[in-house]
C-alpha cells in the first residue's frame, strides 16, 4: 500500500443564494445587450469581468483526495488430480507453480493466493468450483485475474470468466497429445448363472488420424486388439472397429462376484495406457432355485420344511408327501381315492436335472421308487445336484435309503438295525462346526474346546446312531455322536441330520433354536452358494483398499497371501487372524485394473476402479476444452514442456496489464490492475479567491472602459 493526491471533483460553494446569482446575471445581460446590438468596442472586456463576477460569486473550488492505493489479488490454481499424476506433468507444475510465486512476490501491488485442486474420485477435476470458492473471500474490486496450471482436461467450464477478469492457463505438455481410450458404455451388475450377459464398449482414438495406424500390427487403419480376460482365464484377442459399439457376450458359470478385464492395444504416441483398460464385476445369481422335497410320511417337521421354503420368495417348491404306502390296502375302490398318484417316472427320470436340490424327509425305501430311479437320484448328485437327508426311524430299518444305490452318495450309514437312540440330549458343535461357514456363530451355541461349555437352545429327543461317517462333521451328540454330515460327491453335495427333531426348535421347545438359519445354511452350501463356502478365498476393493479374506477349516491355514496388481507387481501380505478359520488382511488400491490374490493354491480377483471414472476418460493434454473461456476472458494458453524431456519448464514472465487489454503474449501473461483505492483524506481548494478574483474583476472593467472611450 502507498498514498496519492488525486484530482477527485470540481465543487462550488455559493457566496450568494443560487436563484440571486442567477438574477444578477440576468442583469449583466439586459446590461450590455444595447452594447451587444451597438458592437461597442470594450463589450468583450465588460462581458469578461460580469463573469469573472458571477464566477466568483459560485464559490469554485477543486477537490483533492488523499488516497491509499490496495493491492490487486490474483488467482494461482494447480491441478493435481488423477490425470495430473501421468508423466512429467506433476514436476513441471510444481516448478511452473513456484516460479510464477517466485514473479508475484516482486510485484508490490500484488497479492497472489495459490489454492489446488484435489482428486475427487468420480466427480473429475473441479476447477473452477475451487475458483469459486477462493473468490468468495475477493472483492471483485481487487480481483487481477487467474493463472491456472492443469493439463486442460477439466468438467465444470462455466458460461464466462470467473470474476470477469483474464484467465491463463498453463499446461504441463508439449501441445496437444493424443489418446485411446477404451470406454464400456454398458455393463450390467448382475447375471443368471448358466447364462451369458452382455457388454457394449467401444474404443476411441481421440485427437489422431487412423493414418498413423498403417504399418503397426495394431489392426489395420481404423481397428485395434481387443483382449477380454475373464478371473484370470486365458485370454480372448478380437479386432475390433475404432469408434464403433461392439458387444461382448460374457458367459456366468458360477454364482458370486465374476472379474472381467477388457484391454485395448496401445496407440502408437499416445500419452497413457492407464485408460486403455476397463474392469467390470458381474455378480452371478441364481435364478429361481427349483426345490424337490419329498416328506415320507406325514410327521409333525414335515411343515417346517414346507414353512421354511415358502418363506423364501427365491424358491420354487415342489412337495410330495406320501400318504399311502404300497403296502397299504384297506380295500377302498381306487375310483374312490380322492390321493394325486406319484408321479415317479416324471420326477426321478424326466425332470430330475432340473431341480437344485431334493430334500428326502423321513423317506425310505418301499418300493414306490424303482432302483433304477434311486440310482439316478445318485448319479445326480455326482453330476453336481444337491441332495439332503433328513432321517428318522425309518433310516435304521430294512427300508433304508442306506441299503438302496443312494447309499454311495451319503455321508454316512446307520450303525445297525436298531440304531434307533432315544434320549434327551442338547445338540452340540463341534470343533470343526465353529470354523464352518454352516454352523459357525449359531445364536445359542456351545463353544467347542471349552471345558464345560453347554447350548443353550432346546432339546431333542432322538437321533440316529451312524457308521462309516465321512465328509465334515458339523454337529454332534452329547457322547460325540455325529448329527450333522456334510460331504461332497463328485461335482456335487450330500448332506445327512441324523435326527427328526429340529421341528422342535420352529415350536419354541425349551427356547427353541435357530432352526430356521441352520436349514438355509445348509440348503446354502450343497446349492454351492459362495458366501457359504468353508475354503474361500475373497478379494474386495473398497474406497481405494484392497480387503483380503481368507475362511479355512484347517486349524492352521496359510497365513500369506501373494497379491498381484494390475501392473504386475507382486507382494506378499500376512493374514492376521480373525476368528476361528478366517483370517484378513487389507492395503492400499489404487490402481484401476484387477488385482490377483492368492494363497493356499486359491486364487482370487478383485476390480479396481469404475467402469468409466471421469477423471480418467481422458488423458490428453489438451487446450480444447478450456480454450474458448480463455479466448473470451483475454487471456492465453501457454505450454510448458517446450525444452528437453525432464528440463525445466518454459514458464512465462508475469506482468501487470491495464483493463481492456490483452493479458496474454507470446511469453508473458499478464494479471489486470484495478485500481481500487481507499480515501484517507479530502481537502477543498478556491479556485476563484477574493484576493485574486477582485483585482481580475476591476481589471477587466477597466480594460472595457478604457477601450470604450478610445
Amino acid at each position: 500500500m502507498h498514498l496519492e493526491q488525486a484530482i477527485a471533483a470540481l465543487r462550488f460553494d455559493p457566496l450568494l443564494p443560487i436563484w440571486l446569482i442567477i438574477a444578477l446575471g440576468v442583469l449583466a445581460l439586459l446590461a450590455l445587450a444595447p452594447a451587444l446590438w451597438r458592437r461597442a468596442r470594450g463589450v468583450l472586456w465588460r462581458i469578461a469581468g460580469f463573469a469573472v463576477i458571477l464566477l466568483w460569486l459560485s464559490g469554485p473550488r477543486l477537490v483533492q483526495e488523499t488516497r491509499e492505493t490496495l493491492p490487486d489479488v490474483g488467482l494461482l490454481v494447480v491441478d493435481q488430480t488423477a490425470s495430473m499424476q501421468i508423466g512429467d506433468r506433476t514436476r513441471l507444475a510444481q516448478a511452473a507453480a513456484a516460479s510464477i510465486v517466485a514473479q508475484a512476490a516482486k510485484l508490490r501491488d500484488l497479492e497472489l493466493r495459490t489454492i489446488t485442486v484435489p482428486e475427487r474420485g468420480d466427480a473429475g477435476t473441479r476447477l473452477f468450483g475451487a475458483v469459486d470458492q477462493a473468490l468468495a473471500d475477493i472483492p471483485r474490486s481487487r480481483f487481477a485475474g487467474t493463472i491456472a496450471i492443469t493439463d486442460g482436461q477439466i468438467h465444470d467450464i462455466p458460461d464466462a470468466p470467473p470474476g470477469g477478469a483474464p484467465l491463463n492457463v498453463l499446461i504441463p505438455a508439449k501441445g496437444e497429445e493424443t489418446d485411446r481410450r477404451l470406454r464400456v458404455i454398458e455393463a450390467p451388475g448382475y447375471g443368471i448363472v448358466g447364462h451369458s450377459v452382455t457388454l457394449r464398449v467401444v474404443i476411441e482414438d481421440l485427437g489422431v488420424t487412423h493414418s498413423l495406424l498403417e504399418g503397426t500390427g495394431l489392426g489395420g487403419p481404423g481397428s485395434a486388439r481387443l483382449t477380454i480376460r475373464r478371473d484370470g482365464e486365458p485370454p480372448r484377442v478380437e479386432s475390433v472397429p475404432v469408434g464403433r459399439e461392439q458387444q461382448i457376450d460374457v458367459p456366468i458359470t458360477r454364482a458370486g462376484p465374476t472379474v472381467v478385464e477388457l484391454s485395448a492395444d496401445k496407440l502408437p504416441g499416445e500419452v497413457s495406457t492407464l485408460n486403455n483398460r476397463a474392469v467390470v464385476e458381474i455378480n452371478g445369481v441364481r435364478d429361481r432355485l427349483r426345490v424337490l422335497l419329498i416328506s415320507g410320511e406325514p410327521h409333525p417337521g414335515e411343515r417346517t420344511w414346507r414353512r421354511l421354503l415358502k418363506a423364501d420368495p427365491s424358491v420354487d417348491l415342489v412337495h410330495f408327501t406320501i400318504l399311502r404306502p404300497p403296502e397299504k390296502d384297506d380295500l377302498t375302490p381306487l375310483n374312490e381315492l380322492a390321493l394325486i398318484a406319484f408321479p415317479v417316472r416324471e420326477l426321478f427320470l424326466e425332470k430330475l436335472d432340473e431341480f437344485d436340490l431334493i430334500i428326502l424327509d423321513r423317506f425310505q425305501n418301499r418300493g414306490l421308487l424303482p432302483l433304477p430311479y434311486i440310482a439316478n437320484i445318485a448319479r445326480h448328485v455326482r453330476d453336481g445336484g444337491a441332495l439332503l437327508l433328513s432321517v428318522g426311524p425309518e433310516f435304521s430299518g430294512t427300508t433304508s435309503l442306506a441299503a438302496t444305490p443312494l447309499g454311495s452318495v451319503l455321508p454316512a450309514a446307520p450303525a445297525n438295525r436298531d440304531a434307533v437312540v432315544d434320549e434327551a440330549f442338547r445338540p452340540m458343535v463341534t470343533e470343526l462346526g465353529a470354523r464352518h461357514p454352516v454352523t459357525e456363530d449359531l445364536t445359542g451355541a456351545n463353544v467347542p474346546g471349552k471345558p464345560g461349555s453347554q447350548p443353550s437352545w432346546g432339546s431333542w429327543y432322538r437321533r440316529i446312531d451312524p457308521a462309516n461317517v465321512q465328509g465334515e462333521v458339523l454337529m454332534k451328540a452329547p457322547d460325540g455322536a455325529p448329527l450333522l454330515v456334510l460331504d461332497r460327491v463328485g461335482k456335487g453335495r450330500s448332506a445327512l441330520l441324523l435326527s427328526d427333531q429340529i421341528w422342535l426348535w420352529s415350536r419354541g421347545h425349551q427356547g427353541g433354536g435357530p432352526q430356521a438359519e441352520l436349514l438355509r445354511r445348509i440348503a446354502h452350501w450343497l446349492m454351492q452358494e459362495p458366501e457359504l463356502e468353508e475354503n474361500a478365498l475373497t478379494a474386495k476393493v473398497a474406497a481405494g483398499r484392497l480387503t483380503i479374506e481368507r475362511r479355512s477349516v484347517d486349524p492352521a491355514p496359510p497365513a500369506d497371501a501373494v497379491v498381484t496388481d494390475p501392473d504386475g507387481a507382486t507382494r506378499t501380505v500376512k493374514l492376521a487372524g480373525t476368528a476361528p478359520g478366517r483370517a484378513d488382511a487389507s492395503l492400499a488400491a489404487t490402481t484401476p485394473g484387477v488385482w490377483q490374490v492368492a494363497s493356499g493354491g486359491m486364487s482370487a480377483y478383485a476390480a479396481a476402479g469404475a467402469a468409466n471414472p471421469l477423471e480418467l476418460s481422458d488423458l490428453r493434454a489438451t487446450a480444447s476444452v478450456v480454450g474458448k473461456l480463455v479466448r473470451q476472458s483475454g487471456g492465453g494458453v501457454h505450454w510448458l514442456a517446450g525444452g528437453t524431456p525432464g528440463g525445466a519448464p518454459d514458464v512465462p514472465d508475469l506482468r501487470r496489464t491495464e483493463p481492456d487489454s490483452a493479458a496474454s503474449g507470446g511469453s508473458w501473461i499478464g494479471l489486470e490492475r484495478r485500481h481500487d483505492h481507499i480515501v484517507t483524506g479530502i481537502t477543498a481548494l478556491a479556485l476563484m479567491p477574493a484576493w485574486v478574483a477582485l483585482p481580475l474583476m476591476l481589471g477587466l472593467l477597466l480594460l472595457g472602459w478604457r477601450r470604450e472611450g478610445s
